[in-house]
């Protein structure tokens, strides 16, 4: 067999012919040598990893940390402060300096320059808007906070029990979207108008009652599409075979939730936070455009924008700031939410 081989002609390497022994199948051995293992992962390290390839949800996360950082550590080195005024300086540009300002600057005075200008009072514009951006933070963080404990603990009763119990809940949880929130925002901030100005809490003091109220309408009302969302959690794996397991062996109900169904359903609570934060700072900023959010001197990125409204035509930035600000954050926020659902849903999965 050796001599025929040796006696074949050899093939031109110009030739189009196709060799056969190329098309000859794979040995046992070629093939294991093929096979490569995946890396076992958890659901949530996965999830991870799909949103890092997310370019745009990353982004917006970057910048949401960058704003962050800028309302927690801005505040404590910047030379002015948001109730500090000069009525010398008042409606100052961008990075312009008044007349005293500018003899100062002569005299050989090291001047801080105003970044985003001056308000009618004189004060630095920069920091009252970002002060105003930490207000709101906090307002939808302190908001998400509400939802997701209220939320998870009544879905996940009425999830669990079923029958009665989830009929009764449920048909609560309906008459609690059709109440009007703003309207109810605006009764509470009357009625506890008196309150907050015979408390000895100086928390409340500062604060106002327009705040309060907010807080307060956030955990009677918006906890409703949270709980919404885990009960049909709770319903799809509460007869998955581990929880009929915990149940035959005598677990509680409480730890059956705690330790085997919530877990399961942080998937949704994480997308559900996620998506209400930017809802709670529009909210936010809606009413303090109104006149019912933090109180006086206290500045909001929504009452900034109100009070820009008088000389829209003449200081058009006073307005612009707080606008993009507040566009900046609900974008970073609804985008994130995004690419936080597409990380999650295992139905996108390659």
């Amino acid at each position: 067999m050796s001599g025929i081989n040796d006696n074949m002609p050899k093939k031109n390497f110009l030739s189009f012919q196709i060799d056969p022994k190329r098309f000859e199948p794979a040995t046992e051995d070629e093939k294991r040598q093929q096979v490569r293992m995946s890396e076992s992962v958890s659901f949530m390290k996965d999830a991870m990893r799909r949103l890092g390839k997310n370019r745009l949800a990353m982004v917006c996360l970057c910048v949401l940390i960058l704003i962050i950082l800028i309302a927690v550590v801005v505040p404590e080195i910047y030379p002015y402060t948001y109730t500090q005024q000069n009525t010398a300086s008042k409606y100052l540009k961008p990075f312009e300096y008044s007349a005293a300002e500018k003899a100062a600057k002569a005299a050989g005075e090291k001047v801080f320059p105003h970044i985003m200008g001056t308000d009618a009072l004189g004060r630095d514009y920069c920091i009252r808007v970002i002060y105003g951006t930490r207000i709101s933070l906090a307002v939808g963080i302190l908001a998400a906070v509400i939802v997701v404990i209220i939320g998870i603990i009544y879905g996940s009763i009425s999830g669990y029990f079923g029958g009665k119990v989830d009929l009764i809940m449920m048909r609560i949880v309906d008459i609690i979207y059709s109440l009007p929130d703003v309207l109810i925002i605006i009764l509470l901030s009357v009625a506890i108008k008196d309150w907050v100005s015979t408390s000895n809490s100086q928390l409340v003091i500062r604060l106002g009652s327009g705040m309060i109220s907010i807080f307060i309408v956030f955990g009677l009302l918006y906890w409703v599409s949270m709980a919404r969302q885990v009960r049909g959690q709770i319903l799809s794996i509460k007869e998955q075979e581990y929880v009929l397991a915990s149940r035959a062996i005598g677990a509680s109900p409480a730890r059956i939730i705690r330790k085997h169904m919530i877990p399961n359903c942080v998937s949704v609570i994480i997308i559900t936070a996620a998506m209400q934060i930017p809802s709670a700072i529009f909210t936010e900023s809606f009413l303090s455009f109104l006149g019912m959010g933090v109180s006086i001197p206290m500045p909001s990125l929504g009452s900034l924008a109100s009070d820009a409204r008088a000389g829209i035509m003449s200081y058009p930035f006073l307005l612009v700031f707080p606008a993009m600000m507040i566009f900046l954050i609900v974008l970073s926020f609804n985008l994130l939410g995004n690419g936080l659902r597409d990380a999650f849903d295992p139905k996108l999965r390659n």
